[in-house]
């Protein structure tokens, strides 16, 4: 194809935030300062819905000292949007690139967003008007084809294990059921991370329940009774996305007046109503007397440092890379291949076709879950180790041989 035009590019953060996108902002800055081609980088403030306003800052006036905070900083720096546009809402924007002279889009976000560009692009290609348009991945649901992984993910892995690290020993001291909702809609990546600060025997969470094993209320509460009976205590991760045997999601079924978002889902994460339900459930079903449960909603996205070292490198890496691939070719979605596991661990990162991203989700691979779909296999654990990162030690006195 022709050579890279030169002219202006903008960089947009879409969706849910997380705890390395603007690790991912900075990498497209970076890079782009690097290539003459490229003349003023902007930054779509709250994404397309600044794209149609004409709204937008200039990056490249930020100094190095301000991009290091960037990259360091949770959530998405230059606002975000849930806005899924159309063919004509990708022609409104192309109105206001064509005014700023604006021919490289670089979108940061999950398989929406990958569709996005992919509608920008063919509207430009349609209306001769050259776009390069690149999808840099992130999601904490780490549902997205293709790619190994999402950039966003092994932070968010981080907080969810340090987190239930935090609550067994809690229930520990005050034994009981706890039970904790995690994000995941159509896939347990997260969820299972749960299970990543475990050291000993008897460490909770003691189970796991995900979108993609439907379990019915009464072998949920068979599960948690014979754990409960052993232990004397029982800590649960639920995926926001659990189903019912019909693979329903409970939170739809036992949903009154649901909240949708802008894409027609029921709101999971911000309503504690599934949390509540199963807590109730086990309750009032096996006459448990200390139940407690927590829904944590938004907190798991944006909780500051806390980031995984390995998910910031990959996150900047893949703004990087979509800058480089723009030079050469037309659209696509920056993808990571895994290299190697444990001390060998690494990654390279290549080009997909933004068609195989957009508006797909994948689940967690079958050889991820245990037999009985309450947990998760070593192979999990290989996977999403090197991901989070090294974890806190932590100690329980009152386990010790008495005197």
């Amino acid at each position: 194809m022709a050579g890279a035009p030169k002219a202006n590019a903008v960089v947009g953060q879409s969706g849910g935030p997380t705890g390395v996108i603007n690790a991912s902002l900075v990498g497209v800055i970076e890079e782009a300062k690097k290539h003459p081609e490229i003349q003023t980088i902007y930054g779509a403030v709250h994404a397309v819905a600044g794209m149609v306003k004409d709204q937008f800052v200039d990056l490249g006036k930020l100094s190095a000292e301000t991009l290091e905070t960037v990259a360091a900083s949770p959530s998405s720096a230059l606002g975000t949007s849930r806005d899924k546009p159309d063919a004509d809402y990708c022609r409104r924007i192309l109105e206001v690139f064509k005014k700023r002279n604006i021919r490289y889009f670089f979108y940061i976000g999950g398989n929406d967003s990958a569709n996005t560009a992919h509608i920008l692009n063919t509207v430009a290609d349609e209306g001769n008007f050259d776009i390069r348009a690149f999808h840099v991945p992130k999601t904490v649901d780490n549902d997205l084809l293709v790619t190994d992984h999402c950039p966003g993910y092994g932070t968010a892995a981080r907080f969810v294990a340090c987190a239930l690290m935090g609550d067994d020993l809690d229930n520990r001291a005050l034994p009981g059921v706890k039970i904790d909702v995690i994000m995941g809609r159509h896939a347990g990546f997260l969820t299972a991370a749960a299970v990543l600060g475990k050291t000993r025997d008897d460490d909770g969470p003691h189970l796991l329940y995900f979108p993609e094993r439907p379990v019915s209320i009464g072998k949920f509460l068979s599960e948690v009774d014979a754990v409960y009976k052993k232990l004397n205590r029982c800590v649960i991760a639920v995926s926001e996305g659990m189903c019912d045997a019909d693979g329903e999601t409970w939170a739809k079924k036992i949903a009154q007046n649901a909240e949708k978002d802008p894409h027609g889902n029921i709101q999971l994460s911000g309503t504690g109503a599934l949390a509540d339900f199963l807590a109730a459930q086990v309750k009032n079903s096996l006459k448990i007397k200390r139940v407690r449960a927590d829904t944590f909603g938004y907190l798991q996205r944006s909780f500051a440092g806390l980031q995984s070292a390995v998910d910031v490198d990959e996150a900047r890496r893949c703004g990087c890379e979509a800058v480089k691939l723009a030079m050469v070719d037309d659209n696509g979605s920056v993808a990571m291949k895994r290299t190697g596991n444990g001390k060998n661990y690494g990654v390279e990162l290549f080009r997909t076709e933004l068609k195989n991203v957009a508006e797909k989700t994948k689940s967690m691979p079958a050889e991820f879950l245990n037999n009985d779909g309450n947990g998760v296999t070593q192979a999990f654990m290989e996977y999403a180790m090197p991901l989070a990162g090294q974890l806190p030690k932590t100690e329980y006195l009152a386990s010790y041989p008495k005197v």
